[in-house]
C-alpha cells in the first residue's frame, strides 16, 4: 500500500498563509540540512530532500499553489481536480531526478519531453497526435534541474562554475536516427505511419498508440548498436555558467538549450540551476541587507569613540557615542549588496557586542578596582531600576502575607 503523501506546507514547516518569502527561508534550511552531498549514503535524508523540493516547486508557483490549496495532493493526480498534467507531481523519482527534475511534472510541464505512453494515450490516442490524425511529431527534449552550492562571496559578487551532468544527448553515431549506418528508419507497417491503431467492439470504437512504433509511425528495422535504436545516449556535459552577482539561495539561472536532446528531431529542453548559497561566519544577509556582530572594547563603549567595521566592500569608520549597550544597533547606509534586480544597495546593520577585558594583569586588575570603587547608582542607572523594581515587589509581597 503507497505511503500517504505529506501535506507541503507541513513538510516546509508553514502555515498555509505563508509568504513567499517564508516558503524560501523554510525550504532553504532544509535543502542545506538534507542535501546528499552532506548526507552521502543517507537514503532518508535523500528523501528529505526530494520532498523539500517537491513541496517548494508547487508552493512558490502561484498557479500549482492555488490549485493546491483548492484540491491538495489530488490537483496534480491524473483527472484531479487542478487538471492534472500541468502540475507538480514527483511520484516515482529517483534522486537524480530530485537533483535535476523536470520544471513541470509528466515530461517537462508543457516542454513535451520525451515521455509518453499515459493512460490518457492509451485510450485517446496519445494527445496531439490523437488530434492531428497522424504519427507524433518531433518533440522538444526535457528541462533539466541541477542543484549548486556556493559560497557567500559568489552570492554577492558573482562568479563563473564549471558544471559536469548527465544529460540524454544525440547518438553520434546514428546522428539521431536510432539505425545504423546504411539503414534507415521505415514506416511501421501496423499503423502504416500514423502511430495509431483502431479497435472495435460493437458501437465503440477505441483509438490507441501503436504499440509496434509507440505512436512514433516509424520503426526501426537495423538499430544502431550503440543507442539501440532510441537515437539518443546517456552523456556527461560539461558546461560554464555564469552566476551574476546578487544571487541568493533558491534564485533559478536558466540556460537556454542545455537541456536533454529533442526526439524525433525536436529541440533541445532548458537547463534550470538552482543555488543554495553556504552561510558565511562573519556576514549574514537578509534580502539586500548585510548584518555584522562587532565587539567593542569597553572604555570605547563607555566614554565613546571611533571604531573600525568590516563591510563587504571594505572597511568603514563607525562613531560610537558614549554610554554604548551591548545589542545596540547601528546602520550604514548602502554597505549593503545590490540583490539581482534591484536599482541599489541595501545597508549593513552593525550589533555592537562590549567586550569584557580578559586576562588582566596586576597593574591593570588595581586600576580597574579602584576604578570600581569610585562608580555609584548614579553610574549604572539600569541596575539602579532594577533594584527599585525588586523593592517594590518585595515590599507588596510582604504587605500581603502580613494580611492573611
Amino acid at each position: 500500500m503507497p505511503t500517504q503523501k505529506r501535506d507541503y506546507y507541513e513538510v516546509l514547516g508553514l502555515s498555509r498563509n505563508a509568504s513567499e518569502g517564508d516558503i524560501k527561508k523554510a525550504y532553504r534550511k532544509l535543502a542545506v540540512k538534507y542535501h546528499p552531498d552532506k548526507n552521502p549514503g543517507n537514503v532518508e535524508a535523500e528523501e528529505k530532500f526530494k520532498e523539500a523540493t517537491e513541496a517548494y516547486e508547487v508552493l512558490t508557483n502561484p498557479q500549482k499553489r492555488q490549485k493546491y490549496d483548492q484540491f491538495g495532493h489530488q490537483a496534480f493526480a491524473p483527472g484531479g481536480g487542478g487538471g492534472g498534467f500541468g502540475g507538480g507531481g514527483f511520484e516515482g523519482i529517483d534522486l537524480e531526478e530530485a537533483l535535476r527534475t523536470f520544471m513541470g511534472a509528466f515530461g517537462g510541464g508543457g516542454g513535451g519531453g520525451a515521455r509518453g505512453g499515459s493512460i490518457f494515450d492509451d485510450f485517446f490516442g496519445g494527445g496531439a497526435s490523437a488530434r492531428g490524425g497522424g504519427r507524433q511529431a518531433a518533440n522538444r527534449g526535457n528541462d533539466l534541474r541541477f542543484d549548486l552550492e556556493i559560497d557567500f562571496e559568489e552570492g554577492v559578487f558573482g562568479s563563473q562554475r564549471d558544471l559536469t551532468f548527465n544529460v540524454m544527448d544525440e547518438c553520434k553515431d546514428c546522428k539521431g536516427s536510432g539505425a545504423q549506418s546504411g539503414s534507415k528508419r521505415e514506416t511501421c507497417p501496423q499503423c502504416k505511419g500514423t502511430g495509431q491503431s483502431i479497435s472495435s467492439n460493437g458501437f465503440f470504437h477505441v483509438r490507441q498508440t501503436c504499440r509496434a512504433c509507440g505512436g512514433a509511425g516509424e520503426v526501426v528495422r537495423n538499430p544502431c548498436h550503440t543507442c539501440r535504436g532510441a537515437g539518443r545516449v546517456k552523456a556527461r556535459r560539461t558546461i560554464t555558467l555564469k552566476i551574476p552577482a546578487g544571487v541568493e539561495t533558491g534564485s533559478r539561472l536558466r540556460v537556454a538549450g542545455k537541456g536533454e536532446n529533442g526526439v524525433r528531431g525536436g529541440p533541445p529542453g532548458d537547463l534550470y540551476v538552482v543555488l543554495h548559497v553556504r552561510e558565511h561566519e562573519l556576514f549574514k544577509r537578509r534580502d539586500e541587507d548585510i548584518f555584522v556582530q562587532v565587539p567593542v572594547p569597553y572604555p570605547v563603549a563607555a566614554l565613546g569613540g571611533e571604531i573600525e567595521v568590516p563591510t563587504i566592500h571594505g572597511y568603514a569608520k563607525l562613531k560610537i557615542p558614549a554610554a554604548t549597550e551591548s545589542g545596540k544597533v547601528f546602520r550604514l547606509r548602502g554597505r549593503g549588496l545590490k540583490g539581482v534586480g534591484s536599482f541599489g544597495n541595501g545597508d549593513q546593520h552593525v550589533v555592537v557586542m562590549v567586550e569584557t577585558p580578559e586576562r588582566l594583569d596586576h597593574k591593570q586588575r588595581k586600576v580597574l578596582q579602584e576604578f570600581a570603587r569610585l562608580l555609584d547608582d548614579n553610574n549604572h542607572p539600569e541596575a539602579a531600576r532594577l533594584k527599585n523594581r525588586a523593592k517594590q515587589f518585595y515590599r507588596r509581597r510582604d504587605t500581603l502575607q502580613a494580611s492573611k
